[in-house]
């Protein structure tokens, strides 16, 4: 499904007259050619640009989405976008700075590819005089020869220039080194570029500054082999304020595939950004205009425990990814589960979502009793802790409170004939699943 519509209508910002001056005040440039006639560029005529992304995984995460976004930007600019996945690039994968990557099957990253392919489009819009492409690298890199290869392509790469690239350099200082399988990573980027170059007279690429070597490679070898200019650009690599890695959430990963993250935990993720982080999250990952985040900059000033800027910005990055049904659906599963909503109504998959961190246990279908169900759950330490809760009216099952230390849930009213959510006062919370 395509959000792209969403966009559209969330876009009214008249700061996009000038693109590049947009892109610089949300903070989306860190590194780029030629400053002054890229700027001149993207306020003439529609350009075509490009970004690209590997299928190293089955879905893209929150750094993709940067790239996503800045596409997106673009082509409401009235730019002309082509969305590669990298079938050919991701069968090798760009070197990461510590150690070799996995190489994947043929099958699997051939998988993979159409699972990108279809984020991709949900962000880009494939009507209009300025509509998206998507492109294959596989396409022009299969019919290529290992020999071709090196005399049309290598021949224009230096060594030296090649060992300098900073993914390369680190690698190299590294106990695992470099195979020359990663190392020849750079000169299949470059040479996508060239094929896009003649294609579609495509004249920038954007991507993140980590992979600035590799869009650089692709602006000197059509300079070489075209005697053209163009150009590049990379957005800074998003960290939190206290420096720690962004797009991390216990360990893992912020994935954009909902069967790999939740929407649930997904709006959580955002709804968890620190006040200190708020504005600037908001300039990269919302189409909110200047004055909506400058005026939420200032209610996270001045009310902070509203949290009015997290709210807008988890409604608005779960909206763009996973659709506004989704992103209601999670709005009300929080308020649920603390006696705000009904849990009736929530899906069984919205439901386990939005239980999965909290403590919980099995029981049969015989222990159903209120007492029973506090201490299995965890929530009170003995049958005589659980009885003095219900006691003082600070029993709930499923919202409804429990006044009577003897009652014992029926299995009618179990959520999806299963579950129940168990809460000891008002925000200490578990689930009981009961088995058959």
């Amino acid at each position: 499904m395509s959000h792209v519509n969403n966009l559209e209508s969330q876009h009214n910002d008249p700061a996009f007259a000038n693109v590049w001056q947009e892109l610089k005040w949300r903070g989306l440039v860190h590194v780029s050619t030629d400053e002054t006639e890229l700027e001149k560029l993207l306020a003439g005529d529609p350009i075509t640009y490009y970004c690209g992304f590997d299928p190293t995984a089955p879905s893209l995460h929150l750094g993709n989405l940067v790239q996503l976004l800045v596409m997106r930007r673009l082509q409401l600019a009235g730019h002309k976008p082509l969305g590669l996945v990298g079938g050919s690039t991701g069968l090798i994968g760009d070197p990461r700075p510590t150690a070799e990557r996995t190489l994947n099957t043929k099958d699997t990253v051939a998988e993979w590819v159409g699972y990108l392919q279809g984020q991709v489009r949900r962000f880009l819009s494939f009507e209009g005089d300025n509509s998206a492409r998507m492109v294959n690298n596989l396409d022009w890199t299969a019919p290529l020869s290992a020999i071709d290869f090196l005399r049309e392509i290598g021949k224009h790469f230096r060594v030296g220039t090649m060992l300098r690239k900073d993914a390369v350099a680190s690698r190299l200082s590294s106990d695992e080194g470099i195979s020359y399988t990663e190392f020849s990573y750079q000169i299949l980027q470059g040479m996508d570029y060239l094929q896009l170059f003649r294609d579609y007279g495509c004249a920038l690429q954007t991507g993140g500054s980590d992979q600035w070597g590799n869009l650089t490679s692709g602006t000197e070898l059509i300079r070489k082999v075209e005697g053209k200019s163009v150009h590049a650009m990379g957005t800074p690599l998003i960290t939190n304020s206290d420096g720690t890695k962004f797009g991390k959430s216990e360990g893992n990963a912020i994935w954009l595939d909902p069967e790999m993250c939740s929407p649930y935990t997904f709006y959580q993720f955002w709804l968890n950004t620190a006040d200190a982080d708020v504005v600037n999250r908001l300039k990269v990952f919302t189409f909110l205009s200047r004055a909506e985040i400058e005026a939420l900059g200032e209610a996270v000033a001045e009310r902070p425990f509203a949290r009015e800027g997290q709210k807008k910005l988890a409604f608005e990055v779960t909206s763009l990814v996973h659709g506004v049904d989704a992103t209601e659906k999670v709005i009300a599963a929080s308020a649920a589960l603390f006696g705000n909503g009904d849990l009736t109504v929530l899906d069984e998959r919205t439901l386990e979502a939005a239980t999965a961190e909290l403590p919980s246990a099995t029981v049969g279908a015989d222990g159903l009793g209120i007492i029973d169900l506090l201490v299995a759950s965890g929530l009170s330490d003995s049958k005589s802790a659980a009885r003095r809760t219900v006691g003082e009216g600070g029993a709930y099952v499923n919202n409804t409170k429990v006044s009577d230390p003897d009652a014992v849930v029926s299995r009618d009213e179990l959520l999806h004939g299963r579950y129940l959510l168990l809460r000891r006062g008002k925000k200490n919370l578990a689930t009981i699943e009961v088995s058959a």
